[in-house]
């Protein structure tokens, strides 16, 4: 019979065995499912089993919202993030929120799935290295609040975007970014509407000032 000692020494080298998969690992829940890490094999299958359905379900919540997002989505940026603070990243995510853009930290294997059979397919080769997602419904939001936000830290990089399934470079979204939103075109367009009525109006303004002048 083990001694109790042997199991505490087991479980202790699981649960190492664990947190080092968590920290190196890409894809969590993929790479955990249907196997022990090294150094875990005299584990409880009970214990492992238990894991493997909480993962799954985890997966497929997120999986599923991401895709309820993109099938209503114009726009999605990918970028680069390393370092970035807890204060600059509270402000990236209340601005996104104040735009209407949707911005997630995603495990990429699980961000591939979402995209897969849409518009948003192709990003699924830039899905490399800790990035954050932003979505948006409208073509600019999302382009703009990555693209701004990377101009005061240079801890955000901008790796790639699609709009409307069309894959753009860094550039690209860039140029994506400094589109006038449509509330900015409406007003610009109301100004030339009202341009040509302001300056008729004016006309006849002057017209009856005249005429009272004659007329006096």
């Amino acid at each position: 019979m083990a001694s109790p000692n042997k199991f505490c020494s087991l479980s202790a080298v699981c649960l190492i065995a664990c947190a080092q998969e968590l920290l190196t690992s890409d894809a969590v829940f993929e790479s955990m499912l249907g196997r022990q890490p090294p150094g875990c094999a005299g584990a409880d299958h009970h214990f492992w089993r238990l894991n493997v359905s909480l993962n799954r379900n985890d997966k497929a919540v997120v999986v599923a919202e991401v895709s309820a997002r993109i099938a209503s989505a114009q726009t999605i940026v990918l970028a680069e993030y390393r370092g970035i603070e807890v204060g600059p990243m509270t402000e990236l995510r209340a601005k996104a929120r104040s735009s209407g853009v949707y911005l997630r930290v995603l495990k990429n294997t699980l961000a591939r799935r979402a995209v897969e059979g849409t518009t948003f397919s192709a990003l699924a080769s830039e899905m490399t290295g800790p990035l954050i997602y932003a979505i948006s419904d409208d073509a600019v939001a999302a382009a703009k609040v990555i693209n701004d936000f990377s101009k005061s830290n240079d801890k955000l990089v901008i790796k790639a975007g699609n709009y409307a399934g069309n894959s753009l470079n860094k550039a690209e979204v860039t140029s994506l970014a400094n589109i006038p939103s449509k509330e900015v075109l409406i007003a610009q367009l109301m100004g030339v509407m009202q341009a040509p009525v302001s300056g008729f109006a004016r006309a006849l303004a002057a017209l009856a000032a005249k005429k009272e002048t004659e007329v006096a």
